[in-house]
C-alpha cells in the first residue's frame, strides 16, 4: 500500500487524535476506611439500623448525591459484614431509577467483597418499597448468587417521622427467598 491510500491521521491535529468518543475508559479506586474515618460502631453493618446509619453520615454527604432524585447505593461488605466502603451506583428522576445488576456488582467484584447492602432514597419521603423495587431486589439477588456475591438486604430510605423509622428493609419486610 502506498502513503496516499492511507489515511492522513498526521495531519490531524495532536489534541483530536487522543480523544476518541468512542473509548471512554474508566477508572476505579477503592479507598480503605483507614483513609475514610468513620466511628468503630459504624464499621459494622449487620442490621438495617447500621445501614441506615452510613447512610445518613455517608451517602446523604457524599458530593454527587442529589436528595431530589432517587439515588442507588450499594454498600460493599468483607465475609465479617464489616463495611468496605460504598458505591454510588446510579441517580434517577423524581420516582424511577434504572439499575441493572452489571453496574451493581462491578464495584463489588473490584473491591472483592463478600456482600452487598443495596439502598435508595425515595424523594417523597415514604419508605415503602414499590413493586419495581421488589423485583429489582428480587432480579439483584438472583444475580449476586451466581456470582456467588451475598444481597444481605435491600433498604428504602424515606424521611423519618415520630411514627416510622424513616427506613423500610426488603428483608425485614419477607421480601427475601431464604
Amino acid at each position: 500500500m502506498n502513503e496516499s491510500n492511507q489515511p492522513a491521521l498526521l495531519t490531524v491535529p495532536r489534541q483530536r487524535r487522543t480523544h476518541n468518543p468512542a473509548f471512554n475508559p474508566k477508572e476505579f479506586r477503592i479507598q480503605a476506611l483507614r483513609e475514610c474515618p468513620t466511628p468503630a460502631e459504624m464499621q459494622l453493618c449487620d442490621t438495617p439500623d447500621k445501614a441506615a446509619a452510613y447512610w445518613l453520615e455517608h451517602v446523604v454527604t457524599h458530593p454527587y448525591f442529589n436528595r431530589d432524585v432517587e439515588c442507588f447505593v450499594a454498600l460493599l461488605l468483607n465475609t465479617r459484614h464489616r463495611v468496605l466502603g460504598h458505591c454510588l451506583i446510579s441517580n434517577g428522576t423524581l420516582d424511577t431509577i434504572l439499575v441493572h445488576a452489571r453496574e451493581v456488582f462491578r464495584p463489588a467484584i473490584i473491591g472483592a467483597a463478600a456482600a452487598v447492602v443495596l439502598m435508595h432514597n425515595h424523594p417523597s419521603g415514604d419508605p415503602t418499597p414499590s413493586e419495581a423495587d421488589i423485583k429489582v431486589t428480587r432480579d439483584l439477588i438472583r444475580g449476586g448468587q451466581l456470582l456467588r456475591i451475598e444481597v444481605l438486604d435491600h433498604i428504602v430510605m424515606g424521611q423519618g417521622g415520630e411514627a416510622q423509622k424513616g427506613y423500610s428493609s426488603l428483608r425485614e419486610l419477607g421480601y427475601f427467598y431464604s
